[in-house]
């Protein structure tokens, strides 16, 4: 079993920021109860406030297009898609993690 990571680069419609970080988090409150969620993070550019990264861990691949093939991926995705300008996604196989020495002490 191989993780992988998804990052989706977002840019919103003008003027849809704060609907989108409410209706991603929204989203986000349900996916992560999937079988195969590992993490998900919403970050925002910081000089280019309309421009955001979705990046979500996923256990594995299978797991990872099982979601993305279904019916609740489109149901929970439909808002954000109508607050959006652009999207492009792409997943990579994560080979390596190192945390810094104050993450790993906690």
């Amino acid at each position: 079993m191989t993780r992988v990571r998804t990052v989706l680069a977002m840019r919103t419609r003008q003027g849809c920021e704060e609907r989108f970080e409410k209706e991603w988090l929204a989203a986000a409150e349900e996916i992560r109860t999937l079988d195969g969620c590992l993490h998900q993070d919403l970050v925002r550019d910081a000089d280019d406030p309309r421009s955001y990264l979705i990046i979500s861990d996923w256990a594995d691949r299978e797991r990872l297009d099982a979601f993305g093939r279904s019916e609740h991926r489109d149901r929970l995705l439909r808002m954000i898609r109508e607050l959006r300008e652009s999207a492009q996604r792409n997943t990579y196989q994560v080979l390596h993690s190192v945390r810094s020495e104050a993450e790993e002490s906690r």
